[in-house]
């Protein structure tokens, strides 16, 4: 019975340790599930009868990821183990058998056992507990607060997104409905190629897609003679009488424009209610590869892969790549239009693709020489065309880099620095058509040999960016005029003293961008050597090719052409003129302008804003006065036409000013300052004119301490 108290007392704590994490568990889950349902509650006005199915869902979500419901015996001794030094750590020896302990942990045993039922039962089996408890009370608490709230989400009069906040980012204000209007309708029908259902409105203020038709239909609470729109303060549109007791009236209009309208009621009118046009953007080509011009090299695959991703806001109903082929020179060049598909079917409803379409430049009849220029189209439903950038592609033309054309001039302006990379190109040729009928050992020994020569070359080109000699020697080495032998030595001395161009201190002469295309030349150039040193000299040829390419473009680089042109001037005729002193043909110079007067289109605005200044202060205003506000009232809700969210409270204020104006007091400050805030926005920025240095006030101590100190130093 002794043996097995200790292990008696570690299965009570593992089983209260493993209660307690299962209880900890199923709090967390049960609070994670009222939390919910009491947003379900709020946002969806969901039934309370949802809580047992989060409940479950949680609770097999928490039990499925997190492993401490499991915890069993030996992980409760390891852990009396780490807690409690006195056990030695030696807790699982009381979970053993007897028969398979030796003596000495037998008796380790017998003091692990007397000790285990004094040690107080540790603090951590109730932690995670605790906190499931504080999770959950405060997931109650939370809950309860949500459910006694005054409103619904679901409510169509409180919608925070749309309606609780305006423009200018304040406080929405709710539209000012006439009172005759007992209930009102819009529904907005937007144009087919925005693939968007109908959708209905209880408010006239409308945002709708550019083309949509928007129907109205409005209920009157008593029979009315007639009903209007007012469109910009220009546009009439009349309401139809639907019933024969004229309360119900109807009419449908498309909207393509913004502005803001007005409802007449038998020549009652509302506020300015507003019209936002949403536009349908052209579709967006962004073209990932190829870049923008790319040259394909001798031994390239004459293939170029085209990567490009469309989008639009509704959808792309079409796209093609139009390629055209140029080929020949002079006035022999011949183009050669083509329209390649893509392989993605276009349905109209998708609205983002990732296309590709690899170009093969031979089945499209290109040789080398030859360009290729293409661009893509791509048009949405809304019939909206987006050409992208034209791209160009070329084939290297190898034999064009083989002409020697500057060797029938006159003056041979290709140096032998430029032909040495073709006669090694020509060579490697020869090569690999004797590769047949020579012995392996000579085809090796003549690679090897192409290879030195290209190392030959690449070190000549190497000196023009200062590289070091691959022999290791010293450049300076026997260059010293210390030497006494050397004392009558003229070459000693003009090497030490004359301006040699291919010492790596003037490799800093080369513009930045001649040394950049120097390195890349150098690179095709090693890449080259390299492989006719390992025998490959069919892979050598594109590198070679590539390096004369790059020494053909320096070399037209560094060409400078300048037209002879002879100026033929009129004979002097020094007798005639010379010391006459007639001076008749020798008049004031006359320069003679007309200036229009210029008119500021803005001079009203101007003039407005000293007025709406003195409305603040409660002075009156004259007819003078108020015609001039009543033009830049015209002018604003022009403004309000095109931008009626920037403008139109300002219309409205100014209306609401212009019925007061003989009453002063009767205007309210607000309307006043957001009228003069959007003067403010449409007058330009004042133009700075000339003006006087700014001199600090110090009384001009300054220009007299300076004028003394002068003084003093003469």
């Amino acid at each position: 019975m002794v043996e097995a108290k200790g292990k008696l007392v570690i299965s009570n704590w593992q089983k209260k340790w493993k209660n307690s994490n299962i209880l900890s568990l199923a709090l967390l889950a049960l609070a994670a599930a009222i939390f919910l349902n009491a947003l379900f509650h709020l946002v969806f006005a969901t039934s309370f009868w949802w809580l047992l199915p989060l409940f479950l869902l949680f609770g097999t979500v928490f039990f499925y990821f997190d492993s401490s419901w499991k915890i069993g015996i030996a992980d409760v001794a390891r852990f009396l183990n780490t807690s409690f030094p006195e056990l030695e750590e030696s807790t699982e020896l009381a979970l053993k058998p007897t028969g398979s302990l030796n003596l000495l942990e037998r008796l380790q045993r017998q003091k692990v056992e007397s000790i285990l039922p004094q040690l107080p039962q540790p603090k951590e089996f109730y932690k995670r507990l605790k906190v499931g408890a504080i999770v959950f009370a405060g997931a109650l608490a939370i809950s309860f607060l949500l459910t006694k709230l005054p409103f619904s989400l679901q409510n169509k009069h409180f919608n925070p997104v749309k309606e609780a906040f305006d423009a200018t980012g304040k406080p929405a204000k709710p539209e000012a409905i006439l009172p005759e209007i007992d209930h009102f309708n819009l529904k907005i029908t937007p144009p087919a190629y925005t693939g968007k259902s109908a959708r209905e409105q209880e408010k006239f203020t409308i945002s709708a897609e550019d083309g949509a038709m928007v129907n109205w239909e409005i209920t009157t609470n008593k029979a009315v003679k007639q009903v209007s729109f007012v469109f910009n303060d220009k546009e009439k549109l009349p309401l139809k009488a639907a019933n024969a007791e004229h309360t119900l009236w109807k009419t449908a209009k498309a909207i393509r424009a913004p502005g803001f309208y007005q409802v007449d009621l038998d020549g009652k009118m509302s506020e300015l209610y507003q019209i936002e046009v949403i536009k349908d953007s052209p579709p967006v080509i962004r073209i990932q590869s190829p870049n923008p011009n790319s040259v394909i090299d001798y031994g390239e695959p004459q293939k170029t892969l085209l990567k490009t991703a469309l989008t639009d806001d509704y959808g792309i109903s079409d796209a093609y790549i139009y390629a055209t082929i140029a080929s020949g020179t002079g006035e022999a060049v011949k183009f050669k239009e083509q329209k390649i598909a893509f392989a993605a079917a276009f349905n109209g409803h998708q609205t983002q693709y990732q296309l590709q379409k690899l170009l093969d430049l031979k089945q499209l009849g290109m040789q080398p020489g030859d360009e290729l220029y293409f661009y893509i189209k791509a048009k949405d439903n809304h019939n909206q065309e987006t050409r992208s950038e034209v791209y160009i592609v070329s084939i290297a033309d190898t034999a064009k880099l083989m002409q020697l054309e500057g060797m029938i001039n006159s003056l041979d302006l290709k140096p032998e620095l430029f032909r040495s990379e073709r006669q090694i190109i020509i060579e490697t040729e020869q090569l690999l058509k004797d590769k047949d009928t020579i012995k392996v050992e000579e085809f090796k020994k003549r690679s090897n040999n192409l290879g030195f020569d290209q190392k030959l070359l690449r070190l000549r080109y190497g000196k023009f960016l200062g590289e070091e000699n691959e022999s290791g020697g010293d450049p300076e080495e026997g260059n010293t005029l210390s030497d006494p032998k050397d004392f009558s030595n003229a070459t000693k001395i003009l090497d030490a003293y004359t301006d040699k161009h291919d010492n790596a201190e003037d490799a800093t002469f080369i513009d930045p961008q001649t040394k950049n295309q120097l390195k890349a030349t150098l690179n095709e150039m090693w890449s080259a050597e390299l492989r006719l040193r390992t025998y490959k000299p069919h892979e050598a040829l594109p590198f070679a090719y590539k390096a004369l390419r790059l020494l053909k473009d320096l070399q037209q680089k560094s060409r400078a052409y300048v037209a002879k042109t002879s100026a033929k001037i009129a004979p002097l005729k020094p007798a005639e003129k010379r010391l006459t002193g007639d001076l008749t043909k020798i008049i004031d110079p006359v320069n003679q302008q007309d200036f229009k007067k210029q008119t500021d289109p803005y001079l009203p605005l101007r003039q407005s804003a000293a007025l709406l200044n003195q409305l603040k202060n409660g002075a009156g205003l004259g007819a003078s006065s108020l015609q001039i506000l009543h033009q830049s009232n015209v002018q604003i809700s022009s403004k309000a036409v095109s931008q009626p969210s920037v403008y139109l409270p300002a219309v409205t204020a100014f209306r609401k000013i212009l019925a007061n104006a003989s009453q002063p007091k009767n205007i309210s400050q607000e309307d006043i300052w957001t009228v003069e805030k959007a003067i403010q926005k449409m007058l330009p920025p004042v133009a700075k004119l000339p003006a006087p240095a700014q001199i600090n006030p110090d009384q001009g101590l300054s220009n007299t301490y300076f004028q003394s100190l002068t003084r003093t130093i003469r």
